[in-house]
């Protein structure tokens, strides 16, 4: 560059407001100075005050050409998310139509994808090319790909980002319509801004009674069944790759940690139209818990799995031969990754805890409900920032916040927090699926291949089978409520896959072998949502799985899982084993939990002055809340549905005794000291209508308790 005011060559042009007020008086000046030129070279000035206002005019038309392109862009983005908005308008409608016909065999997400499929076809086949310059430029001498290029066009610089990679065959087919490209989202826009509400909506609306009583079996499903999944499916796929070698159809390298990946995305099961009809005819409870469970957890096992399995580096020249370090390099990284990002979870759940508390947030609901929005977001993205996992960094955050600080917020914040979780769990889900069929026809890389698609599906089928049955008949040897064959098949009917699947996949499609992966994982999803999803009501029928089932009904009087504990008679031992299984990993915690973790983040549980040391007087004093010394009650939430089952509890009201689950002595049903059995009740609002009140004095074995009649949450 030159001096002030001084334009070198290849300088990029930039008006300047000093040129349009110096502009008009030096034309001027220049208009008195022509006379004297004249003799000089009249021609010769002339010619160079014509070409200095030919490339004046050539200036302000290419101004003008990028404002209109400016304005055209800017269109084409509004009407590629005016098409999302309808999209989603169209569904909810559609949605209501179903509700209000009782039509149960699609799903809301199977009609986002349907409309997304014929919105696609619409823009692939009824839109015409928009932009035809594009030009191929070589650059040889480079060895790597630059993520930003400046491109000197006439002089002036131009920006340009790497996009990705295109095969030699496909560079003459590169998407030539601008509206097709508008509508393909970066995937990161996934991950950032979709995923977060979907997993922090599931661990903030856990149904946690139920989940708790199941959650040996859960985590057994979620961590176990996946990685044996994951490995099933992964070197079946092996198999199938090496044939498709044979035979000629594979075109590229696909490596065994490809498929290895590949069986960890596909393993993310998201049933989400099953869940959806099975809360819709309240279909068993333990079953809903078995599987929204597994989906919750096993998205995140699933992701982490994915993140070690890309980290695998064996070292030598063969980067995809087998190495025993590299192998338990990648088990310390996924070990690693999960604990990271559960505790990052936990921490910021705690965090907002703390703050609901010792503040007077509470006053004002619109900021409190700020805040816990904004913490539990950026949950997700703070554990991706320090290279862990946001989906299970925020799933965690959503148990934690459920669990202590919810009990903080104000009435207004529980229903607003509430609402607004669920109502972004809808928009996104329900996006995400249309997305889903739009890409199937706007989506530039897809790979088809008949021999993987095929091998996929009969891989999943048979890795779903090992996941199931086996991980059942153990489970069942230390459970007295058995899993039976009936949940067993309705477990290994409902492994859909959804949204997970689809984002992990669609993260990375830069080589021939992730294209190929997304493709199969697109027909998978759409082929699970559509005909699984839709056989759901049938296969419950089938299957004789009971539903109309009351959310807060135990299973029926003649299971053993669940005993009446009349005081310390001759069942107290039977009793005993009742309460140890109902949640016996819970209960490892459990007292540490409500006796210092509750009264230190909530305005529940004992004082701490009651438990700490004595030496600890003065930070139990400042930890403990005032509300807590008002109502000095030792339990008044609704865990005792976790470690203490209804037969455990009876109830003293005046001259009757009834049960926890509303069974009373004067009224209904009383409890049979011969058979050792509780009679089956009516639910517990049928109580508190008859006693009218709301929580009433429990007697476990001489012990004053308090048991919720509802759950808060």
């Amino acid at each position: 560059m030159g001096g002030p005011g001084i334009m070198e060559p290849g300088d990029a042009v930039h008006p300047s407001p000093w040129r349009a007020v110096w502009a008009l008086p030096l034309r001027l000046l220049l208009l008195l100075l022509l006379p004297l030129l004249l003799g000089r070279g009249l021609r010769a000035g002339a010619a160079a005050s014509s070409a200095g206002a030919a490339a004046e005019d050539s200036s302000a038309m290419e101004e003008l050409a990028t404002e209109k392109e400016a304005e055209e862009s800017h269109r084409q983005d509004s009407v590629s998310l005016l098409t999302f908005i309808l999209l989603l308008t169209l569904t909810i409608l559609t949605i209501w139509l179903f509700k209000h016909r009782r039509v149960r065999f699609l799903h809301e997400t199977g009609l986002a994808m349907i409309y997304g499929l014929i919105v696609g076809v619409i823009l692939r086949y009824g839109t015409p090319a928009t932009s035809g310059r594009d030009k191929s430029l070589s650059c040889t001498q480079e060895d790597r790909a630059f993520s930003t290029l400046l491109v000197n066009v006439s002089g002036k610089f131009f920006e340009y980002t790497l996009k990705g990679e295109i095969s030699p065959g496909k560079v003459n087919s590169v998407e030539q319509n601008d509206m097709l490209r508008k509508v393909t989202f970066d995937p990161e826009v996934f991950f950032n801004i979709l995923l977060p509400p979907i997993i922090f909506h599931a661990g903030y609306s856990l149904k946690k009674r139920h989940f708790f009583r199941n959650l040996g079996s859960i985590l057994a499903y979620a961590f176990l069944g996946t990685a044996v999944s994951c490995f099933i499916i992964g070197n079946l796929m092996y198999g199938v790759v090496k044939l498709m070698k044979i035979v000629g159809q594979l075109s590229d390298k696909f490596y065994y940690t490809d498929c290895l990946f590949f069986g960890a995305i596909i393993s993310a099961t998201d049933p989400v139209t099953v869940l959806a009809i099975f809360n819709e005819l309240h279909a068993d409870v333990d079953l809903y818990a078995l599987l929204f469970g597994e989906s919750v957890l096993n998205d995140a096992v699933a992701i982490v799995l994915s993140s070690s399995i890309v980290a695998y580096q064996p070292a030598g020249l063969n980067t995809h031969a087998f190495d025993a370090a590299a192998f338990f390099k990648s088990v310390g990284i996924f070990l690693g990754i999960f604990s990271g990002s559960f505790t990052m979870g936990a921490v910021t759940g705690v965090v907002t805890a703390l703050v609901t508390k010792f503040t007077k947030l509470h006053c004002f609901p619109l900021l409190e409900t700020a805040l816990f929005f904004l913490m539990s977001w950026s949950t997700f993205l703070l554990a991706e920032a320090c290279g862990f996992t946001g989906v299970v960094a925020v799933l965690f955050c959503g148990i934690t916040q459920a669990h202590y600080t919810y009990n903080n917020l104000s009435v207004e914040s529980r229903s607003r927090t509430k609402q607004l979780f669920e109502v972004l769990h809808f928009l996104a889900e329900n996006f995400i699926f249309s997305y889903m069929g739009l890409a199937l026809f706007t989506f530039q890389k897809h790979v088809f291949s008949p021999i993987f698609i095929i091998g996929a599906f009969v891989a999943i089928f048979l890795g779903r089978a090992a996941h199931i049955y086996p991980l059942s008949f153990f489970l069942n040897l230390g459970r007295r409520h058995k899993i039976g064959w009936n949940f067993q098949h309705m477990m290994m009917f409902s492994g859909l896959r959804g949204a997970m699947a689809f984002a992990l996949a669609i993260r990375d499609t830069a080589s021939y072998a992730r294209q190929m992966m997304f493709t199969t994982t697109l027909l998978i999803v759409f082929f699970t949502v559509w005909i699984i999803g839709g056989g759901t009501t049938p296969m419950l029928s089938w299957l004789n799985i009971r539903v109309g089932v009351d959310p807060d009904q135990d299973p029926p009087p003649n299971n053993d899982s669940f005993q009446v504990l009349q005081g310390d008679g001759p069942d107290s031992v039977g009793g005993n084993r009742t309460k140890q299984e109902s949640a016996w990993i819970f209960r490892l915690w459990y007292s540490f939990d409500h006796n210092y973790l509750k009264p230190i983040l909530t305005h529940s549980g004992p004082p701490l002055t009651t438990t700490l040391p004595a030496w600890c007087g003065l930070l139990a004093r400042c930890l403990t809340s005032p509300q807590v010394y008002d109502n000095q009650e030792p339990l008044r939430e609704e865990d005792s549905d976790f470690i203490l089952t209804e037969g455990d509890l009876t109830l003293t009201y005046g001259d009757s005794t009834v049960t926890a689950n509303g069974s009373s002595g004067s009224h209904t049903a009383s409890t049979s000291l011969e058979g050792g059995r509780r009679t089956k009740s009516s639910s517990e609002e049928v109580l508190e209508r008859d006693l009218g009140i709301g929580d009433q004095k429990v007697s476990s074995r001489g012990t004053p308790l308090v048991f919720p009649l509802q759950e808060n949450a």
